[in-house]
């Protein structure tokens, strides 16, 4: 027998050709060896030709390699090769799909039981695939298992779409998370991972998002290490059972596999207080990429802290599918355009000044020839404010100033007494002088004469308002007995009471954060208490940690 190996996508299948009686299993070879056994030469013949081009792909061109190593807790990188090399994410592209629909479900966009209606895209995508057909009605939830667990690119085409209306608006909302969680180096062009142009991503990029998937969801991240999973129509298997199974503290989380890119995967493993996050990119075999984790994940366990301070990455903001939609007709023709949006003024325009009537120079001469008593009755009208006062200073200086130009230009048509002696124009002036000085020296000749404000009657007794004693607020207490709490275990010494309380803390993250973590003393040993807490929550974080089998027992407010 000889065996041609060959990949179809994603996934490694044998042909075996029976010749005579001569049986053999090259298993894992790609080259034909030649027929086994009592074979007819014409058949050797044949089975030779078609050796000499079953050429695995794997071998003949090997994908790069990569690797990167994170302590979980901090995002410390431990260790790092060729990080930043934009290579094939294949299937751990689904990670970034899972993201955005628990993302998608937190929000209030769909819900786990939202029917999906699958598409003929999504029938249409190669295997790894959970067997969907076209019209078919699915639970979202069911296509979240099979897209974590079995890896199925029909059900990650099937949830880009049903939340972002087409795989090319889901891969834009991709790319977008992408950038809002650090991935810098990292371009997706559709939800599974099947190799495309330019759908490229990084060890670093991977890890960074690993990261984010185990503390941004924990409530999901259980699906990742789960080893077979009902998927509505079937139970499906893990494609990281095998791993998950052999390295201990292993739980997550996602593997990745086609021609181009090797055998990926992104790997979680917790020992303790310790959570290490390994990710390596062009494995040569799944056993081979397997071992490799292991060893980074040892290393990481080497070289982390026992104890470090548990900082989360801080979680991008909400935009759901603001700005990633397009109708097909709105995307014919657009290759290459860029379309750029400014809000920002470059220039405020200006309203247009009102036009002003000319002034014939006429009028201005009969304004000046005003009697000085009606000259002066309108200085003190004007005294009743300041600003109208030397307002109206300056428009009688200036208007005998203009008379005066314009007399001397083009003399008009006056008075006989006033043209036949200028003495009469100074003297003009010198009234209005004296009529504005009067009027500044002395008060507005105006009475007010409006309504006025009632004489307050006599007799009033006065009664001085009584002052009530000031009311002191104080933040109540966290470390009394004042609020509820829980009690995980009484301990020999305070070292051991400490550790068990950033253990549980550390798996039970949901209900415990926030809460204040104590070690109270007493002749009969050490309480490990979760202090600060409302009685809801104490009482949840207890039923959880129950079904662990943790102990743990509520503390009440003190009587």
């Amino acid at each position: 027998m000889a065996v041609i190996s060959q990949v179809d996508g994603g996934r490694l299948f044998s042909r075996w050709v029976k010749c005579g009686r001569g049986q053999r299993r090259n298993s894992g070879q790609t080259i034909l060896q030649g027929a086994v056994g009592l074979c007819k030469r014409t058949i050797q013949g044949l089975a030779l030709a078609v050796g000499l081009v079953a050429v695995a792909p794997e071998q003949a061109a090997a994908a790069p390699y990569a690797a990167m190593v994170m302590d979980a807790r901090t995002g410390e990188v431990l260790h790092s090769r060729n990080a930043d090399t934009r290579l094939h994410p294949a299937s751990l592209t689904k990670m970034m799909t899972l993201y955005i629909a628990f993302e998608a479900v937190r929000n209030g966009e769909i819900t786990l039981d939202t029917e999906i209606t699958v598409s003929r895209n999504a029938e249409a995508e190669p295997p790894s695939e959970l067997g969907l057909r076209r019209g078919q009605k699915i639970a979202l939830r069911y296509l979240i298992r099979a897209a974590a667990v079995k890896s199925a690119n029909d059900a990650a085409t099937a949830i880009g779409e049903a939340i972002s209306g087409s795989e090319a608006a889901f891969a834009r909302r991709m790319n977008r998370t992408a950038k809002a969680l650090g991935m810098t180096r990292t371009t997706f062009k559709n939800a599974h991972g099947l190799t495309a142009n330019g759908h490229m991503s990084t060890a670093r990029d991977m890890t960074i998002l690993g990261r984010h998937m185990l503390y941004d969801y924990p409530e999901y991240y259980n699906l990742f290490s789960r080893k077979s999973t009902n998927a509505g129509t079937k139970v499906v298997y893990n494609t990281n059972r095998r791993f998950l199974a052999a390295y201990r503290g292993a739980d997550g989380i996602k593997t990745g596999y086609t021609r181009a890119a090797g055998f990926n995967l992104v790997s979680s493993a917790k020992r303790g207080d310790e959570r290490i996050i390994a990710t390596v990119f062009g494995g040569q075999s799944t056993a081979a990429r397997n071992a490799k984790v292991a060893e980074l994940l040892d290393l990481g366990f080497r070289r982390a802290p026992a104890y470090a301070k548990l900082q989360k990455p801080p979680m991008p903001p909400y935009v759901g599918n603001s700005g990633v939609r397009l109708a097909e007709d709105d995307t014919h023709g657009l290759a290459g355009k860029t379309i750029r949006v400014s809000g920002v003024i470059s220039e405020t325009m200006r309203p247009r000044a009102r036009p002003t009537p000319e002034v014939d120079p006429a009028l201005l001469v009969a304004e000046a020839e005003v009697a000085p008593e009606t000259a002066e009755e309108e200085v003190q009208i004007a005294a009743l404010d300041t600003d109208a006062l030397q307002s109206g200073i300056n428009s009688a200086l200036l208007e005998v100033t203009e008379v005066s130009e314009v007399s001397a230009i083009q003399p008009l048509a006056r008075p006989a007494q006033r043209q036949a002696d200028v003495e009469g124009e100074e003297a003009l002036k010198a009234e209005i002088r004296t009529a504005v000085a009067r009027a500044v020296e002395a008060p507005t000749q105006r009475r007010y004469t409006g309504p006025r404000p009632q004489v307050r009657p006599t007799g009033l007794e006065t009664q001085v308002a009584s002052v009530e004693e000031p009311v002191v607020v104080t933040r109540l207490s966290t470390s009394g007995g004042r609020y509820w709490g829980i009690n995980v275990g009484r301990y020999t010494n305070r070292f051991q009471a400490e550790k068990v309380l950033l253990r549980t803390a550390l798996a039970e993250m949901e209900t415990l954060d926030g809460s204040l973590r104590k070690v109270v003393q007493s002749p009969r040993g050490f309480d490990a208490n979760f202090l600060g807490m409302t009685k809801e929550s104490a009482e949840l974080a207890c039923r959880r940690l129950n079904s662990r089998n943790v102990t743990c027992e509520t503390l009440g407010p003190a009587s």
